[in-house]
């Protein structure tokens, strides 16, 4: 749970976006920076130490912990040039947030590529091996237990870890906690009169003290409370200390409560609901979603949450500007939620929850859309919708895309937890893994696009959804073959085509046949994969699927030729190229061609090799694809190599060479050209 990042921290200052100051800590900041230096047991025993040193800051949510990691962050950045990379480990709920998920948002931070659906010990693994090298700063923040820690810290000790806790992390050697509470009477003081102004301070010093006293030096509390005075210019210091002691409760929960009572209704039930908000992060979209309000009274809304202490809003990319995003500071996260189910009917919340995910899905959609031809059905589509939910161009809409990444990938995850809304959850889902298509290509989200598909299974299967079970298995299915689980694929594609033939669904379950082929032939099992080729060929006949037939034959023909059973290689390679020639498509057929006589020359028959291969050089300049002819070229010549006529050789790789423009990038295609 982050504390807020005022008062014992950098924070902005009422009314002066951009601000910031800190308050006290001046020990336990020195005490930090001496640790840094600390002699180590790794070189009292004479040993290198093998990993990063961890310094750890602990205290319980409100005293401004994560506040002082971030400014003793910022004084050590310059020491630590290959940069500050963060995590948060607890959700605002308290919830451990699942290691895996961190180390995924770290790698991004990194740079580093991870592969779809990689288990928890690769991802760390992928993490600790990217700080090698590196002398950088790691913030890990608001740590459930030394495993979480454990597991994402560097082997390097030119790197430097800080943590955030509530206590000590017991199983990480040669950790001293620095333990925070309240701050100094005069820092406390300070930090209220950035709400108070001077003069009441001033005029009733001794109140001052009592209320920083009554606050328990608490940041978080500290913040609140001068929030509600900043609200308040005729009230003074020493009537808030007397409310405050009228209340029970530790100091946070007191001045919440009273900050909480003291909203008008409507802005009361906003803040409430924001407690349902995706990290605990929202914008004027989720707020005005989540009470029923118009956009821009929401954002007037949140600037006012901001003021008092109770959101604050999320630095832009630049670390100064904001993009419209406030969080919730974690501490306060319980406390709304308790207020929620107090004051607000469960129907209520429900509502309020399909309300966002149902705002969340149109704004996804036309994010979407703006990437779309100008005339399409889904720009005309676009063009209908309220100018709040428009996006002006496509680098806009990705802007927005990549900023709220985090939280719409959370939003999907809480709609399927919750159960109730699985409908909304299945459109939040479908539109999302489409927006992040489009806007950053499959391959850059295929590891978002894995934990997405495993959201739709988890509520495919929950409802007896077989087709789209089938859809979901053969989509992870799809991303396992491609990072070279091929057995985890291959059960996959099993259980696509049981759920295939559940919903009696020939698209799923030809897909799965044909793929479950593909896997076996991966794995150099040509029998079995001769045989799944050939089921799937069967239902293709049955429904004359003519393009899958085609490809199909070819399938047959490729594994028939690994087997080495050229005869019915070669049979299935003619029935591919007949099938591609009845369907006009003359790449296709000229590839088929070039693929029989590859077969033919394997089979001991050069001639017969050479006139198809020649025939195939003629398709491919009919269909006018330079770079197949080139490549059929390039084999034609090698068969004539073979036959002994190397001048005829010569004259076919200089015909490739001027149609491809130069000799390296025509040996990459014959390297390439057949098809599997």
């Amino acid at each position: 749970m982050t504390d807020q990042a005022v008062g014992g921290a950098p924070g902005r200052r009422p009314g002066e976006a951009g601000a910031s100051q800190f308050y006290g800590r001046q020990r336990e900041l020195k005490a930090l920076r001496a640790d840094i230096e600390r002699t180590g047991l790794d070189t009292l025993t004479g040993r290198k130490a093998p990993r990063a040193r961890v310094l750890l800051i602990a205290g319980k949510p409100g005293s401004g912990r994560t506040a002082l990691a971030e400014e003793l962050v910022g004084r050590l950045a310059a020491d630590y040039p290959d940069g500050v990379f963060r995590a948060r480990l607890t959700e605002p709920g308290g919830e451990p947030v699942p290691t895996a998920r961190a180390a995924q948002e770290l790698l991004a931070a990194l740079g580093v590529a991870e592969p779809p659906g990689a288990a928890e010990d690769e991802l760390t693994a992928l993490v600790r091996g990217a700080f090698d090298g590196r002398r950088a700063l790691l913030l890990l923040d608001d740590a459930v237990d030394a495993e979480q820690v454990d597991s994402l810290l560097p082997d390097n000790p030119d790197s430097l870890v800080v943590g955030v806790a509530r206590g000590p992390l017991t199983g990480i050697p040669d950790v001293r906690p620095c333990t925070v509470g309240g701050l100094d009477p005069k820092s406390a003081i300070e930090l209220l009169t950035v709400y108070t102004g001077s003069v009441r301070v001033t005029v009733d010093p001794q109140a001052a003290e009592s209320l920083a006293e009554e606050c328990g030096g608490l940041p978080g509390a500290l913040v609140l409370a001068g929030g509600w005075l900043a609200a308040r210019p005729k009230a003074s210091v020493a009537d808030l200390t007397k409310r405050l002691r009228g209340l029970t409760g530790d100091p946070v929960a007191r001045a919440f409560a009273l900050v909480h009572e003291s909203l008008p209704q409507p802005a009361a039930r906003i803040l409430r609901h924001l407690s349902l908000a995706p990290l605990g992060r929202a914008d004027a979209h989720t707020a005005s979603a989540l009470a029923g309000c118009s956009v821009s009274a929401a954002a007037t809304t949140l600037a006012d949450f901001a003021a008092l202490g109770l959101v604050r809003e999320i630095p832009g990319r630049d670390g100064r500007s904001g993009e419209g995003q406030y969080e919730v500071p974690g501490h306060l996260v319980p406390l709304l939620r308790a207020e929620l189910a107090e004051h607000d009917r469960p129907a209520e919340v429900q509502l309020a929850r399909a309300r966002m995910l149902e705002r969340t899905v149109r704004l996804l959609q036309s994010s979407r859309a703006v990437t779309e031809a100008e005339g399409s059905p889904a720009r005309r589509k676009l063009a209908g919708l309220p100018r709040a939910l428009r996006f002006p161009n496509t680098a806009t809409a990705r802007a927005w895309l990549d900023s709220r990444r985090p939280v719409l990938l959370a939003a999907a995850r809480l709609a399927v937890a919750d159960g109730e809304l699985d409908t909304l959850a299945r459109r939040l889902i479908a539109a999302l893994v489409r927006a992040l298509a489009a806007h950053r290509g499959a391959e850059a989200a295929a590891p978002d696009l894995y934990g997405l598909h495993r959201l739709v299974l988890d509520v495919a299967e929950r409802r007896g959804l077989y087709r789209e079970q089938a859809a979901a298995l053969l989509n992870l299915a799809d991303l396992d073959a491609r990072t070279g689980r091929t057995q985890e694929a291959l059960l996959r594609y099993r259980s696509a085509l049981d759920a295939g033939r559940k919903a009696n669904d020939p698209y799923a379950t030809g897909r799965a046949m044909e793929s479950v082929g593909g896997s076996y032939q991966e794995l150099g099992d040509w029998q079995r994969a001769g045989d799944w080729y050939g089921r799937a060929l069967a239902q293709r006949l049955a429904r004359d699927e003519r393009a899958d037939q085609a490809r199909l034959y070819g399938r047959l023909g490729a594994v028939h030729t690994y087997a080495g059973r050229y005869g019915e290689a070669l049979r299935n390679w003619r029935a591919a190229a007949a099938g591609y020639r009845r369907l006009a498509d003359l790449p296709g057929y000229a590839r088929a061609l070039s693929e029989a006589a590859r077969v033919q020359e394997y089979a001991g028959r050069p001639e017969e090799s050479l006139r198809t291969c020649e025939e195939a050089v003629e398709w491919a300049r009919r269909a006018k694809d330079e770079r197949l002819q080139a490549a059929l070229q390039l084999r034609l010549a090698d068969t004539l190599d073979r036959l002994g006529d190397p001048a005829a050789a010569r004259l076919h790789r200089s015909a490739a060479e001027r149609l491809l423009g130069t000799e390296s990038s025509a040996y990459e295609i014959r390297s390439g050209s057949g098809e599997d």
